[in-house]
């Protein structure tokens, strides 16, 4: 398997400070697998993903090499990389309310984004939208596209999110910390979409979690990020089962003793990873 996204020394700095936030950092992402990138907050991993298409604030300067099928994103023109958010790489952010206008409704951005890709007709643009959103478990699409953001809770926001990529069809995603901010139950029906989506692509996925559980039942590579650096890096099966870095192992077991807690909490039903 070929790769679609290879990062060759990725550094990050606040040109104010000159704090430097990632030190030069490598990764790959094969075609239509899962990378997860893991750590705790502050660990880098959240710049890291925005680096990739250039949307972190104007302070934080970054170098290195970022080839996407071949070409480097680093040298092409803002106008050029608008062109690829989007229709070549998706984005899908941790607060669904902050990736729309909160002064008008959610259909002025999907037709927005979608024309300016496209050059669909509003009719089209709602046609294919409103049949991406049913796909996603959204009810009345029609009717949703008419609502504000505020108007929605953010687990809907988070599936028109996937919705829109859906139509898009990027051939990668990039979903940092998408449901961090969800509650369980949300949580659990926004991985599954994920699942789908992976399905019906077959895009390659970057996957930016603080949680374990969920990068378990997603991935198939795994980056470990603490203070910037790329500590560990394997399959999940190899991270999870057989970590080698101390910091690893203390995120593999935190979490297995969420788990055996959960289930002494109700006597032995569903782990905490659903």
């Amino acid at each position: 398997m070929t790769s679609l996204l290879e990062v060759e020394a990725l550094s990050i700095w606040d040109s104010r400070t000159g704090n430097v936030i990632i030190p030069g950092n490598s990764f790959q992402v094969r075609e239509g697998s899962c990378l997860a990138i893991v750590g705790e907050s502050g660990s880098g991993k959240s710049v890291t993903g925005r680096a990739i298409v250039r949307l972190n604030k104007t302070s934080l300067r970054q170098s290195g090499r970022i080839w996407f099928n071949g070409e480097n994103l680093a040298e092409l023109s803002e106008q050029d990389m608008r062109k690829k958010r989007g229709k070549s790489i998706g984005m899908i952010w941790q607060h669904g309310m902050r990736a729309f206008d909160p002064s008008r409704v959610i259909g002025v951005h999907l037709r927005e984004t979608l024309a300016g890709h496209f050059g669909w007709s509003r009719d089209v643009i709602t046609d294919r939208m409103k049949t991406a959103m049913e796909s996603v478990m959204l009810k009345n699409p029609v009717e949703v596209m008419n609502k504000y953001p505020h108007q929605l809770s953010g687990g809907m926001l988070q599936r028109i999110m996937i919705a829109l990529a859906l139509v898009l069809q990027p051939e990668l995603v990039i979903a940092d910390e998408p449901t961090a901010a969800l509650d369980t139950v949300s949580q659990f029906e926004v991985v599954e979409q994920f699942i789908r989506l992976r399905e019906r692509m077959d895009c390659a996925l970057i996957f930016i979690s603080h949680d374990l559980g969920i990068v378990k039942k997603l991935a198939d590579d795994v980056l470990v990020m603490k203070s910037g650096e790329i500590v560990e890096r394997g399959t999940v099966q190899a991270i999870w089962s057989g970590a080698a870095h101390e910091y690893t192992r203390h995120l593999v077991t935190s979490r297995q003793a969420l788990n055996d807690h959960y289930k002494r909490m109700t006597g032995g039903g569903r782990d905490a990873e659903r």
